[in-house]
This record gives C-alpha cells, structure tokens and sequence, in this order.
C-alpha cells in the first residue's frame, strides 16, 4: 500500500460521484480523508480541522471556489494550506484567475485519480521545502507566518509575489529563466506571456526598495538574486 504519511486532505466538491472517487483513491494512498459539498462549509472545515492540503472544486454552492480560495490565501492562518483546483471549466484565464488567487496546482475534470495522487504528493514535497527561513542581505523571508521583512520592516506582498522572491532567494547566485518561473510560481507552462514574470518582478523590486537591487536581470534569459 502506497503512504501519505497519515496527511490530512480536505475535498470541497458538490458532485457526490467526484467526492467518492477521490476519497477512494486517496485513502488507499494513505491519506485521512474528509469532504465538504459547498465553499461555505468547505471554509468552515479548514479553519476548524486544518487539513494539510485541500482539493477544490472552482463551480460550488454557496461561495465560489475562486472566492475560497481568495480567502484562505489571504489569511495567515491558513495562508500556507496547499490547495489544488479542481474544474470542469479548461478556459485558460479561470487557470489564471486561480493561480493568482494563490491555488498551488490546477486539474481539469475528466482527471486521472493516479494523477491527482502524484501532484498531491508534489505539492505536500515542495511545501515542505518552502517551510525553510531564508535570509538574504537585508530580506528575510518567514514562511511559516508568511511573512517578508527588509532590514526588519514587514514588507507586504501578494501570494504570487511571495512565491518568487522565495524561489530566487532558494537559488540565489543561480539564474532562473522565465518559462521555468513560470511554471514553478504560476504553475503552468510557457504558453501565457513570458512578460508576466516581468511585471511582477518590476512589482517586487519597488515593494522591497533599494534592497530590491538584488533582484538582477540577466538580458535575454531571466532573473537571478545576487550572492553578495
């Protein structure tokens, strides 16, 4: 039998035939699993049960999957909730809308259960990861509370712009290109503009300030955070 190490999944999903086939396979891969049949008790869940990850339905009763997704993101105290979107909707610009709320992976409906395990197991694996305190010069990243600081000032920053100044600052002195930012912070490859990661670079360098600075382009392939 394959191990999810007793982890808690919580699956926000109205169609009761989706919520049972999850629940099946992700049971048998070990995982604890409990359900919620609309985003308004589906919010009610996390906050009282914490699960370790949660599978979202974007189409629910009562509050929105995107709407969800919104909130938990912007609360600390479940800000670091890894969640996966789960849809029947394939427009490209709801996969964006989702992951610029904060949603850590997107699946569109029919999906392979095999899959859905494997990406779970991804997720939980690079959370894990993420956990660590950086340090960087005068930025100093504290993702357990979420949190950036510049020469010990909180500096507030959205889900997305969070995600890359703690990639660069992961591989710091290493450049990182474009697609691969991509499709590491935003979660989908190369397809959508590559000029979105130039925006909110330009974004994250005035939230940060002078320390922004560090932020360095390497023309024609992408960024990299100095060393020194």
């Amino acid at each position: 039998m394959e191990t999810g190490s007793g982890k808690k999944i919580l699956i926000i999903e109205d169609e009761a035939d989706v919520a049972e086939l999850l629940t099946l396979n992700l049971r048998k891969a070990g995982y604890r699993v409990s359900t919620a049949a609309d985003g308004a008790s589906g919010l009610h869940k996390v906050r009282d049960d914490r699960p370790d990850f949660v599978i979202l339905d974007l189409m629910l009763p009562k509050m929105s999957g995107l709407e969800l997704c919104r909130i938990l993101k912007s609360d600390a105290a479940t800000a670091q909730v890894p969640i996966l979107m789960l849809t029947a909707k394939a427009e490209e610009i709801d996969r964006i809308v989702g992951l610029e709320f904060g949603a850590d992976d997107y699946v569109t409906k029919p999906f392979s259960p095999r899959e859905i395990v494997l990406r779970i197991r991804a997720i939980l694996r690079r959370a894990e990861m993420a956990n660590e305190s950086l340090t960087a010069g005068p930025i100093s990243i504290d993702p357990a509370r979420h949190e950036v600081r510049v020469d010990g000032k909180q500096v507030h920053l959205t889900s997305l712009e969070f995600k890359l100044l703690r990639v660069l600052m992961q591989r710091r002195g290493r450049v990182q290109d474009r697609d691969r930012l991509l499709n590491e912070v935003w979660g989908y490859e190369s397809v959508i503009d590559t000029r979105t990661v130039d925006t909110h670079v330009r974004r994250l360098r005035e939230k940060l300030g002078r320390a922004g600075d560090a932020i360095e382009t390497v023309r024609g392939f992408g960024y990299r955070l100095r060393e020194s």
